[in-house]
């Protein structure tokens, strides 16, 4: 159980927390590694503390409700998802660890996640086209022409003020990848450990400035510019708030941020001189088709664990 959960803190914060802290990281990158994680870190302290309080102990806010503790305790096939998930994060695959850690527990949630997740990813990608064609046309181009230059003082306050939102976001719908592998109603010295781990691990990926991961957002068009990030993160934690209020069921976060900078793409591409449709449709076939593979190996380990363990 407490292997499962360091692998599964390290794993889900190394691989999704960049989906949320990327664009944050990137435009930032002039300031200490530490300001950023102490900020960053806060919040994730605060959102886990308020959840275990308000939930009677549940710190994944209700998401676990379909994923019963497994009969007989964690077994070692359920600590195998988030290794896989470790090993693919080094070579930069964008996996869900919904997907890759959770059916593993309960593989019947598969076609209700797999449906919502997909419902994300169509609503954020439809969502960013329709927003960066028409709402933010002008600004775009605007901070495409001025990118290098300084940026007045009140974008840093609004950035980090989406930062907070969007990350607050993402916490309450993947914190139960992590907590699937602890009691569910935890103790004051489960919640002290359940909180702890996870923030000093998110220190290790800011030390690290974000690993493989975060090059899919920097490889993405002025994701380094700070107002471009602002817009990206209040689109982005917009998204996830109203599936939050969908249903209690885990989604994949990771296909709604792909979806989001795949609009986004193509909605640049359309009116930018320098960026060119066919390279945006490569990039967009690029990320999708790794987290389509992430999404294999999620199937294969959910079908495939369970019945190796019982029989051998």
């Amino acid at each position: 159980m407490i292997v499962g959960f360091l692998l599964a803190a390290y794993s889900v914060v190394a691989n999704d927390s960049i989906q949320t802290l990327g664009t944050f990281l990137s435009s930032n990158a002039h300031r200490p590694w530490w300001v950023l994680w102490l900020f960053a870190g806060g919040i994730l302290f605060v959102v886990i503390g308020y959840g275990w309080w308000a939930n009677a102990g549940d710190p994944a806010y209700g998401r676990l409700a379909e994923f019963p503790p497994p009969e007989g305790g964690v077994q070692w096939y359920h600590v195998v998802p988030p290794l896989a998930l470790l090993i693919l994060t080094r070579f930069g695959v964008p996996v869900s660890t919904s997907f890759l850690i959770l059916t593993v527990f309960t593989a019947a949630n598969l076609p209700e996640m797999l449906l919502k997740s997909l419902a994300g990813y169509a609503v954020a990608f439809l969502s960013a086209i329709v927003l960066f064609r028409l709402v933010f046309r002008r600004a775009s181009e605007y901070f495409h022409r001025t990118r290098g230059s300084a940026i007045p003082a009140y974008w840093v306050a609004l950035q980090w003020l989406s930062t907070g939102f969007l990350w607050s976001q993402w916490l309450i719908q993947d914190l139960a990848n992590i907590f699937v592998y602890l009691p569910r109603e935890l103790s004051l010295g489960w919640f002290a450990f359940g909180v702890l781990v996870p923030v000093g691990l998110l220190g290790i990926v800011f030390y690290q400035f974000g690993g493989q991961i975060q090059k899919i957002v920097t490889s993405k068009t002025d994701t380094t510019d700070i107002r471009a990030a602002t817009i990206i993160d209040f689109i982005y934690g917009l998204v996830l708030l109203v599936f939050k209020e969908w249903s209690d069921m885990p989604m994949s976060t990771t296909w709604v941020f792909l979806g989001i900078l795949a609009g986004r793409e193509f909605a640049l591409s359309m009116y930018l001189a320098d960026t060119s449709g066919r390279a945006t449709a490569r990039k967009v076939l690029s990320d999708a088709s790794k987290a389509f593979l992430g999404l294999a190996v999620s199937v294969i380990l959910a079908f495939a664990l369970p019945w190796v363990a019982t029989r051998f």
